[in-house]
């Protein structure tokens, strides 16, 4: 099982003076969730190198078992600092794709030449392609071949607007995922805030925030299996 996961690289929250970057739960957890059942997993981001960890997820609050585990881990940690380039990766030398959320993915990936490309390659090859929080921004602009929205019609969901409103960010994303989903066509759907929840539709998997990004992993774990 070769899997790719792709971070952000973007480390600026809107126009305000605070950092963003890829959330470390939603990367931790499925991470080891992935590495334990023994996929080898490829790290890859849109500038290469370290990508930028949101401070607020690495606050005590917000610690967990995986998350603990991740800092412990020097090969772990390396493997993060050492991030491939997003434009030299193939679809065709892995068997299904993850993007773990963050804030950040909100504005490089949504519109990364490279990961819409690479998105669109997997599904033409019917393969896996997860994402959690507000990763499912990667799926907003991919069409399919016949010019649909990748997301048109499909079972999925994301980071809800009241999630966004309880993080007091509503003003600062550049647009709201859940009403970005559903203008594109998607059949959103969400449970109650911060709590667990995945829909696999096909081949797509999604999450609606942290609490669901080891269902996310576990989800592609058994379309892999």
């Amino acid at each position: 099982m070769n899997i790719l996961i792709v971070l952000t690289s973007h480390d600026k929250l809107g126009d305000t003076e605070h950092k963003t970057g890829f959330w470390l739960e939603e990367f931790a957890s499925p991470y080891y969730t992935l590495l334990d059942a023994g996929a080898s997993i490829t790290l890859a981001s849109p500038k290469g190198g370290l990508p930028p960890l949101d401070p607020n997820s690495d606050a005590p609050d917000f610690h967990t078992e995986a998350t603990n585990r991740f800092k412990e881990d020097a090969k772990g940690n390396e493997a993060l600092a050492n991030t491939v380039k997003l434009s030299s990766v193939k679809e065709e030398d892995f068997d299904a794709i993850m993007y773990p959320g963050g804030h950040g993915p909100l504005w490089d990936l949504t519109n990364d030449k490279d990961s819409i490309s690479l998105i669109q390659a997997f599904v033409k090859a019917n393969k896996p392609v997860a994402s959690v929080c507000h990763a499912p921004s990667v799926l907003v602009n991919v069409k399919l071949e016949n010019g649909d929205y990748l997301v048109k019609g499909k079972n999925l969901t994301a980071f809800s607007n009241t999630e966004e409103e309880a993080v007091q960010l509503t003003n600062v994303v550049p647009f709201l995922l859940e009403d970005e989903l559903i203008s594109k066509g998607a059949n959103y759907s969400k449970v109650d805030d911060w709590n667990s929840y995945a829909i696999t539709d096909g081949k797509l998997i999604t999450g609606q925030n942290p609490a669901s990004s080891q269902a996310v992993a576990k989800e592609l774990l058994k379309l892999l299996s």
